[in-house]
């Protein structure tokens, strides 16, 4: 079976505090993204469990990879044999925009129609928030308004339909570690679901992403990117997650592989 796992930026990103599990809680709302797709050919096998992958930096050791360890939690409840998967890598990693995370969740969906396992939405959402908080949002891959560490998510209504999403990352990553450790935890301010109501010309202040005031000053380039994406016709732009692509909404495709080094991954 071939799969498609596409990346998610986020509209306004909130880091309300840190829990006792040392994870954060936060808010904010996801947006699914398709201009640039992983994919994977996954085939049930007799017993074995093997990952090829091409593309991508693949520094994390293959029994450490997140669709491998989709198989075996799902394996745990489940008779299944064995599986190879060809992981195809086109979604950058450290970048903030869940690629790693939406190929665990690609595997999990794919193994319930191989298996005809029936397993529903919300089944499939308690395995993927056992692999990563955002891992059950590529499961649904609609926009959630997300809270908790993520993992807790509701739809919105929200329609980009006449916008075009685009995005781009400079050539470095940023650890998820790192930004969490730079990051201050704020409370009390109005919640961003809430504000989706407001025209998205008012977007530019009301949608912050707490991980700027974080990584802008030690990553000067990343408010550069902000910049020039305004400066050339964006509505909204900002960091996606907790980086290092950022991404802008407009009517139109906004290329700036021209101006910066790294990778465009807009239509």
């Amino acid at each position: 079976m071939i799969a498609s796992a596409n990346f998610k930026v986020n509209l306004g990103l909130y880091v309300t505090e840190r829990r006792n599990d040392g994870f954060h809680n936060l808010e904010t709302i996801f947006i699914p993204v398709d201009t640039v797709c992983d994919t994977l050919d996954i085939v049930p096998n007799s017993g074995r469990i093997e990952l090829k992958m091409e593309g991508g930096d693949f520094s994390v050791e293959p029994e450490k990879n997140l669709c491998v360890k989709a198989f075996q939690i799902l394996q745990q409840d489940v008779d299944l044999s064995g599986i190879s998967i060809k992981l195809v890598k086109r979604i950058p990693s450290g970048a903030g925009l869940g690629g790693g995370s939406s190929d665990a969740a690609a595997v999990l969906k794919a193994l319930n129609d191989l298996y005809d396992l029936r397993l529903t939405d919300g089944q499939l959402c308690q395995y993927a928030a056992r692999l990563g908080s955002d891992v059950p949002f590529f499961i649904l891959n609609r926009p959630v308004y997300a809270t908790g560490r993520g993992e807790v998510m509701r739809a919105v209504d929200l329609d980009l339909s006449d916008k075009v999403v685009s995005v781009f990352k400079p050539d470095f990553s940023i650890s998820t570690a790192e930004a969490y450790a730079r990051v201050v935890p704020q409370a009390g301010r109005p919640h961003l679901c809430d504000l989706l109501a407001e025209p998205l010309s008012r977007w530019r202040e009301l949608f912050p992403n707490d991980f700027e005031d974080a990584l802008f000053p030690l990553y000067p380039i990343l408010a550069e990117i902000k910049r020039k994406f305004y400066d050339l016709g964006a509505e909204y732009a900002a960091l996606s997650g907790s980086g290092s692509a950022v991404f802008a909404i407009a009517p139109h495709p906004i290329d700036l592989s021209p101006f910066f080094l790294g990778q465009n991954l807009s239509q």
